[in-house]
């Protein structure tokens, strides 16, 4: 089935994980100088992919490709999760609110690839 070619700047989940973007940023200025190739670049790589690929997704011709991209956002939403905890782990650095922003996406991402699967035809071929 075709992707209606969703408008990712009207999306909600994009919204929130841009948003989610920015704190990363802020969060990550407190981590010392020689994680600057470390785990400061992984972290912000990673909350970067978030949006990248809802953004991605949503221009791709079928509503398949635009799942595949919401999966790949997902995985790195995880993956910004357990990056999150190392710097409380390792540094001290608390990111509970950040956390819980994120595990809202997490479900804002499943709901709406739930609600895209149901758009699409039982017998899909493609």
């Amino acid at each position: 089935m075709r992707n209606r070619h969703h408008n990712f700047r009207e999306l909600n989940i994009w919204k929130n994980a841009m948003q989610i973007v920015k704190s990363v940023y802020l969060l990550t200025e407190e981590l010392p100088l020689d994680e600057k190739y470390g785990l400061k670049s992984q972290i912000q790589r990673c909350a970067v992919s978030v949006p990248s690929n809802i953004a991605e997704g949503s221009g791709r011709g079928t509503v398949k490709d635009f799942i595949y991209f919401l999966n790949v956002s997902l995985s790195s939403s995880y993956e910004l999760e357990i990056q999150l905890i190392l710097l409380n782990d390792l540094y001290g650095i608390k990111a509970n609110e950040l956390i819980d922003n994120i595990n809202e996406v997490q479900r804002m991402i499943i709901g709406f690839k739930r609600s895209l699967n149901a758009e699409q035809p039982v017998n899909n071929t493609e």
